[in-house]
């Protein structure tokens, strides 16, 4: 699904998205350039990374791109430090793992929670105070229809996103009275050229709509959420999920 017509309210802003090389990320990162953000494009393929940012610069966009692994501390601390001044941070970089309890290496649990958790936190504690001292700023962070659902083998994965979430609203308290917006989107299953396309077909069965997203789609909420169109919403966790978790 294309997007629909764009509202131009990003221009003189600049944003960073993580994990922005591929997925949600990607549309997420396009989406906002398309509407006057310049974009610091997060990820770890710096080949995805320049073909991102190419597709945002022969759009008349503009974007530069940081390659990080952000569950290593030493690359977490130089995307803070090469960023820095940002008026939207997006928070979306991350992995899933699916499977039986009792299966997950402990190396893995770790590495989710480093990845999907620890990471936006410290990106947050570093960049949030610049915004709070400009009074103004918007920070969006990914979060999944798996924090609020339970889904055979999520366990893991699920408790990162309902730490996101969790997040979320404890940073809205924190930042917001000094007019800094923090919220979080909540997807359901997304076609994202990654995960199993069988696996999120049957997902998106299970939805009030019957069918999976398209990236583009959770990029338009994700673009809205972080715009001045959004300007009274903070500490909100949208579903983006074809209506699975409201029954």
């Amino acid at each position: 699904m294309s997007t629909t017509v764009q509202q131009h309210d990003l221009q003189g802003q600049k944003a960073l998205v993580t994990g922005a090389t591929s997925g949600i990320g990607r549309a997420i990162a396009l989406h906002l350039a398309q509407n006057g953000a310049e974009v610091i494009v997060h990820g770890r393929d710096a080949t995805r990374g320049m073909e991102t940012v190419e597709a945002i610069t022969t759009a008349g966009g503009r974007a530069r791109f940081i390659a990080a692994d952000l569950s290593n501390l030493a690359d977490l601390q130089r995307v803070i430090e090469e960023a820095g001044d940002v008026d939207i941070l997006v928070n979306n970089a991350g992995f899933s793992w699916f499977g039986a309890t009792a299966e997950l290496p402990t190396t893995t649990f770790d590495a989710l929670f480093a990845s999907n958790v620890r990471a936006a936190y410290f990106l947050v504690a570093a960049i949030a105070p610049g915004m709070v001292a400009k009074g103004k700023g918007s920070i969006l962070n990914v979060s999944s229809m798996a924090a609020s659902i339970g889904l055979a083998g999520s366990a893991a994965y699920g408790a990162t996103k309902a730490a996101l979430s969790a997040m979320t609203r404890a940073w809205a308290a924190e930042f917001s009275p000094s007019g800094v917006r923090v919220n979080a989107i909540a997807p359901g299953p997304v076609y994202t050229g990654g995960a199993a396309p069988e696996r999120i077909e049957a997902l998106g069965s299970t939805t009030l709509l019957k069918r999976a997203a398209s990236v583009e789609e959770i990029a338009e909420v994700a673009g809205f959420l972080v715009s001045p169109r959004a300007s009274y919403m903070t500490g909100a966790i949208i579903a983006a999920d074809g209506g699975r978790t409201a029954v």
